[in-house]
């Protein structure tokens, strides 16, 4: 069986009657020339009838979508920036562009900026934050029409909200299992402020992990800190005095990761042949740290297209999804 050509361009520009470059024009959605609907009309119907697979719809014509991220807090140099940038590319994909506002956790002024989103070609607005938290959403969903999705926030008053987060207590099970596989047994954990979700759910994965290894759980080997590397170093110091110490660290972030190794480096301990260490985040630097620091790589990126690919896909379903990272295991936990 001959093998079906490829429709290109020409083919479409020959049998409308127009030159390859209207062809692409109108295919490609631009806007920077005039074109009458007509030529428009006669071009898209030719496509469709070749059988031309990119061929924008009705929408896309009129002109470009917007899809808007309304975030609390602007995330400096944080794994949650890849978010963005998915969701960037995936609006992009699908005909739309990307609109960041910071709304600095004032709600009033969160509403009034949706409110002027009513006024533009807005196809639906992700509601965010860089740190994993609950929020009232009904404030939110009453004042609009616009489709809403939540990003890294939840409200569980409200199970139809579309809410796409990362699974913190899967993420933090998978990383105290490793170290338990290398030959771990007494593990110490050194957490971020107490009253996060991200650093509670850290520590829950961590208790259910030795739970299930049979190992009980040693509150002394737990120091919480409010996620500043010179409170990482002053905890490692401190739970290096245990007896019997610890064999290995999980820190709830690679910033805390930081702290212990200095502290670790000062006390003469070798990582990982005495002490072996895990961080969380998987921040750039990791791998270049000595030597190199296993940590949980977030999904972020996942989620954030996963976000914008539902508003752009028009679904009206709840979905709830928790995503688990991935594992980067480096020199600092193999012995």
């Amino acid at each position: 069986m001959k093998k079906k050509e490829k429709i290109t361009m020409n083919d479409i520009a020959r049998e409308a009657g127009v030159s390859q470059a209207t062809v692409s024009l109108i295919l490609n959605n631009s806007q920077s020339i005039k074109l009458s609907d007509e030529t428009r009309q006669r071009v898209i119907v030719t496509a469709q009838k070749l059988g031309y697979k990119k061929i924008p719809s009705p929408h896309q014509l009129e002109g470009q979508e917007e899809i808007a991220i309304l975030v609390n807090a602007m995330p400096g140099y944080d794994p949650f920036v890849d978010a963005f940038n998915q969701a960037r590319d995936a609006a992009w994909r699908n005909n739309a562009l990307l609109t960041i506002y910071d709304y600095g956790d004032d709600g009033e002024l969160a509403i009034h900026i949706i409110r002027q989103l009513e006024q533009r070609r807005c196809t639906g607005i992700i509601l965010a934050s860089p740190i994993t938290s609950a929020i009232d959403f009904a404030p939110f969903d009453n004042c609009t029409r616009i489709p809403l999705v939540l990003l890294n926030i939840y409200d569980r008053n409200y199970p139809m909200a579309p809410t796409f987060l990362p699974n913190d207590y899967a993420n933090a099970l998978q990383v105290t299992r490793h170290l338990l596989s290398q030959g771990a047994r007494r593990i110490a954990h050194i957490t971020g402020d107490r009253w996060m979700d991200a650093s509670q759910h850290r520590l829950e994965g961590y208790k259910a992990a030795l739970a299930q290894a049979g190992i009980e759980f040693d509150p002394s080997l737990v120091i919480s800190t409010n996620w500043q590397l010179n409170e990482a170093r002053c905890a490692t110091h401190q739970l290096m005095q245990c007896s019997p110490p610890p064999d290995a660290i999980f820190c709830a972030s690679d910033w805390l990761a930081l702290g212990c190794y200095q502290a670790l480096a000062e006390l003469q301990i070798s990582v990982p042949q005495q002490v072996m260490v895990a961080g969380y985040d998987d921040q750039r630097y990791t791998s270049q740290l000595a030597p190199e620091l296993t940590s949980v790589q977030l999904p972020y990126a996942e989620l954030g297209r996963l976000a914008v690919e539902y508003l752009c896909e028009g679904e009206d379903t709840a979905t709830q999804v928790m995503m688990t990272g991935k594992l980067r295991v480096r020199q600092s936990t193999q012995r």
